[in-house]
Parts: structure tokens; C-alpha cells; sequence
């Protein structure tokens, strides 16, 4: 970096005296009345932010050191009267030139190398569902749905070890034209450390051992996970009821009864060159629950198992299985699913696609990763054939579409699905 670059940067980072006061006299014999950066020089000479070399020159054209240009930063972070803008700037230069400072004895610990501490990342997207279920006339029902969400979520360093996250979400459904439905699904704090994280607040609630099969939602509370190729995760709380299925026996119980269940659960996930699998226990207990159960339980106690194996970069084929042994009804589920490649946000033109087997038993699939199931518009109750393409087209751009074909798990009738989705990451 050259010196009179250092100078023009120096300028702005220091109260802007060069512009409050008149130019001192100027100390250095290679910096002429006339050069375009003499009243900045001089002021900057003057307040003791410059010194220049021994010999009276300014040496404005010369290479500096990473060294001298930490001595400016130093010097600058020691004035007091400085404008919030001018701090910031020297608080992103002290990040910067850190270890040098360091050296030189000046603390910059606390600096706004917290500048870049908070992380955003986001996506906005639009969504579509249709479904068909047959009638006791044989005709078939329809259910159109379509819906546009702007979801931001942002990372905030605490330390080395802990991280605040959030995810924040604006969906509003674009046929009725109205505002968007804000709310804050998730705000957890969360510890990282060797082979072991705690995450505390409202949270993800998610069963990876099944990809996903039973659960993609949060719940307020704590989670602890250790270990390293084989992780366990325990975790307790609250979760609300109302975000099960919308079509769901649960859902409908929780509007007229209790609203929310205590939850308690135990995970196992783990890896083994191509093959990985998982294992869990949940426990729920809520009024709503009797509504499901034919006995007098007001619990749920749900078992489930995963496994996959990856083939090679292209072909995955996993598997899932679980069962409520409170529910006496629709209290299974089971999935398979072989996956060929796969879109990548970052990667234009990548592609996937997959086919499936779905079982999902309404007391047991609760709220659901898989799009044509989700909560708020999914098909419920069901077992059939899915599959599905994606691909990039753009770099952070990504599209889906999705068609199952089956049966009602309560009335044998036909069931049909149709989803599609485009995504805008950044």
C-alpha cells in the first residue's frame, strides 16, 4: 500500500480535523504547498497520526510496512473525539492490522472485528400445491394452494465457541393479495465445541435419523449432541401442537384442546464409510393426544429407524420406519427412496432426481420435511408412489416439481398430489 493512499484513508478515519481546523505548517520538505495532499498531510502531521522519517521527508510515494501502517491505525484509535462513522472505519482497519496492533501493545479484543460477526443468509421463494382426493362419488376433490415466502436467517458470533441464530419468515399467499404473515420460527442460542453442542431457546426440531419423515419444525427448549462419527442428541421442551398437519386428527384436537405438548427425545446417528443410519425415541404428552389414542392415553411414544447407502457420487437409496405405540390407528409410517445425483444452489445447471415409496401414517408423520406433506397445505394420511426432478438453472437459483400418486390410509380412496417450487438463495 503506498503512503499517500495512507493518507487519504488516514484522513477519513481521523475527525475529520483536516476539515474543522486550518492546516498546520508542514514538516516535511518532499510535500509541496501545492500537492494535492498537503493540508491533509500537515494536519495529520500536526495531530500526531503521521511522523515521517528522520530525514524531514514524508517519502509519499514509497511502499510501507504492514508495521508502520498499524502505528497510524494505533495512533488514530487513540482519539477520542471521532464521529460513529469514523470509529466504525477504524474499527474494520484495527480488524485488519490486528495482530500487528497486538504487537505493538494496543488491545483490539473487543474491536469490531464484530463487523463481520453477523452472518445473513436467506432465500425468497414461491410455492405450489395441488391436490385430489376421490369423493364417496368417485369424482375427485380439488385443493388448490400456492404461497410466496421471504425468509431470512442470520448468524450472530458471540465468541470462539458460542453463536446466536434465527430464522425469520414472511410468507404471505399471493391469490388473496395480502400482507405477509411475519413471525420468528427460531431463535436459539447455541455452543460449539470438540465433539459436543448445546443449543438453547426455540429450536429445530428435526428427525434426521428418518431424513426427515416425521419432523421439520421447532420446539422450545434444549438440546445437547456429542460424539463424533456416532452422534447422540437429547432433547427436551415444548412443542405446539397447532403445527401438525393441518389435515390431521392431532391438529384439529389441538385447536380444541391443548395447544401444546411437553416432549422429551433421544437420538442416535451415525456413519460407516457408505452407510449411515439413526435411531430414536420421542415422548409427548398433551390432552390433544386422547383424541388420536382409542384408550384414555394422553401421550404419543414414537419409535423410528433409518439407514442409507451412497453408491457412489450418484446413486443413494435410504430408508425409514416408525410407529407410535400409543396411536391404535394410522400409527405407522415407513419411506424409501433412491436418489439419482442431485441440484446444487451454487453449481448452474445441476439437476437430481428421485422416486419414493411413502406410508404416512397421520399419528405418527407429525409434520413432515417432504414438500407435498408439509403442514400448512400437505397431503395427509396417505401411501403411494412420488417422485421427482430439480435443477439450477442459474447459480442460486433452484426449481422442483413433484407428483405422488396413491391411496387414502382411511378410506382406500385415490390420492393425488402436485407440488412445485423455485427458490432465490442469497
Amino acid at each position: 500500500m503506498k503512503k499517500t493512499l495512507v493518507s487519504a484513508l488516514t484522513t477519513a478515519l481521523v475527525v475529520g480535523a483536516a476539515s474543522t481546523t486550518f492546516a498546520a505548517a508542514n514538516p516535511f520538505s518532499d510535500v509541496p504547498a501545492d500537492h494535492w495532499a498537503y493540508d491533509a498531510v500537515s494536519q495529520l502531521a500536526a495531530d500526531g497520526v503521521i511522523e515521517g522519517y528522520g530525514d524531514t521527508t514524508f517519502r509519499g510515494n514509497q511502499n510501507i510496512t504492514r508495521y508502520e501502517m498499524a502505528q497510524m491505525i494505533a495512533k488514530a484509535m487513540a482519539k477520542s473525539d471521532v464521529s460513529a462513522a469514523d470509529k466504525a472505519l477504524i474499527d474494520k482497519l484495527a480488524a485488519e492490522f490486528s495482530d500487528e496492533l497486538n504487537n505493538l501493545g494496543v488491545r483490539v479484543s473487543n474491536l469490531e472485528r464484530n463487523a463481520d460477526m453477523v452472518k445473513w443468509n436467506g432465500q425468497a421463494r414461491y410455492r405450489y400445491w395441488s391436490q385430489r382426493y376421490e369423493n364417496e362419488k368417485g369424482s375427485k376433490d380439488k385443493k388448490n394452494k400456492d404461497q410466496l415466502t421471504f425468509r431470512f436467517e442470520p448468524t450472530a458470533e458471540v465468541n470462539n465457541h458460542w453463536s446466536v441464530k434465527s430464522r425469520i419468515d414472511a410468507s404471505t399467499d399471493p391469490s388473496e393479495d395480502g400482507s405477509a404473515d411475519l413471525s420468528v420460527k427460531r431463535v436459539w442460542a447455541q455452543g460449539d465445541y470438540n465433539n459436543f453442542q448445546v443449543k438453547l431457546g426455540k429450536l429445530p426440531l428435526a428427525s434426521t435419523e428418518t431424513a426427515g419423515m416425521l419432523f421439520d419444525d421447532q420446539f422450545s427448549g434444549a438440546q445437547v449432541t456429542f460424539g463424533n462419527k456416532l452422534k447422540a442428541t437429547v432433547e427436551a421442551g415444548r412443542w405446539d401442537l397447532k403445527n401438525s398437519n393441518a389435515q390431521s386428527a392431532l391438529n384439529a384436537a389441538a385447536k380444541a384442546t391443548d395447544d401444546t405438548s411437553n416432549y422429551q427425545g433421544i437420538m442416535l446417528n451415525g456413519t460407516a464409510g457408505k452407510l449411515y443410519g439413526g435411531a430414536a425415541y420421542r415422548h409427548f404428552s398433551s390432552e390433544a393426544f386422547k383424541a388420536i389414542n382409542n384408550s384414555s392415553s394422553d401421550k404419543a411414544k414414537m419409535w423410528s429407524v433409518g439407514a442409507g447407502y451412497k453408491f457412489d457420487r450418484n446413486w443413494n437409496l435410504s430408508g425409514a420406519y416408525a410407529k407410535n405405540t400409543e396411536a391404535d390407528t394410522d400409527a405407522t409410517a415407513h419411506n424409501i427412496q433412491l436418489n439419482y445425483k442431485g441440484a446444487q444452489k451454487v453449481n448452474k445447471g445441476t439437476w437430481g432426481a428421485y422416486a419414493a415409496y411413502r406410508y404416512m401414517g397421520q399419528n405418527v408423520a407429525f409434520a413432515p420435511l417432504y414438500e407435498l406433506f408439509l403442514t400448512d397445505s400437505g397431503m395427509n394420511n396417505v401411501k403411494g408412489w412420488e417422485a421427482g426432478v430439480e435443477y439450477t438453472p442459474f447459480t442460486n437459483v433452484m426449481s422442483s416439481f413433484k407428483y405422488f400418486n396413491g391411496k387414502k390410509l382411511d378410506t382406500d380412496r385415490d390420492a393425488e398430489g402436485l407440488f412445485g417450487q423455485v427458490n432465490f438463495y442469497f
